[in-house]
């Protein structure tokens, strides 16, 4: 019993910090400068979804303990997006409809960029238009960029060993110059 409280914490704690690891790299001010990602609420939503693919699906290929920690992580987000409806001052009674909204939401932007990423650019790059940018106009550069990025992010962490992940240093790679950076916890490069 004690052993399954502790890797319980030991799992929550570990989700938190990757949390705060995926939400430090979506804040990166290169998406919203460089790569037209709109600096706006729903513009940053949108990158905590994305970068929350890009971990969670890594995390369900670890077996039994890699998908508890995913569901955990799952956890961990939306607790801070209900948190996140409170300070904007959505009621109790309007928390429980929005987060569905946005779990649901999450799922399909999880869907669409898996399939992009299967089927190719063109694919990838309309998923992003559809959701990531779907409140503003990118240039084409702009989304092929950031198809790039997180064609090498996905490389990169699909590749980074699973310890060097869950010591929460997630190798996310540079937004504009890609894998060939990889950004340490506060925005280093190592």
């Amino acid at each position: 019993m004690l052993n399954w409280i502790r890797e319980r914490r030991q799992r929550k704690e570990t989700a938190i910090r990757l949390r705060e690891a995926l939400i430090e790299q979506s804040r990166q001010p290169d998406f919203y400068r460089d790569l037209g990602v709109p600096d706006t609420m729903l513009g940053r939503y949108e990158m905590v979804c994305l970068h929350a693919y890009l971990l969670l699906r890594r995390l369900k290929g670890e077996g039994v303990a890699g998908r508890a920690l995913a569901q955990t992580l799952h956890n961990v987000i939306f607790d801070d997006f209900d948190v996140a409806l409170r300070e904007v001052g959505v009621g109790d009674m309007g928390i429980g409809k929005r987060i569905k909204k946005l779990a649901y939401n999450l799922h399909g932007r999880i869907s669409a960029y898996e399939q992009g990423l299967a089927a190719g650019d063109e694919d990838m790059a309309a998923a992003l238009r559809r959701n990531l940018y779907a409140s503003v106009e990118p240039t084409d550069a702009q989304v092929s960029a950031m198809t790039a990025y997180i064609r090498d992010a996905r490389n990169v962490i699909d590749g980074a060993d699973l310890a060097l992940i869950l010591a929460v240093r997630p190798p996310f790679p540079d937004p504009v110059s890609g894998g060939a950076h990889i950004r340490g916890r506060r925005g280093h490069e190592r």
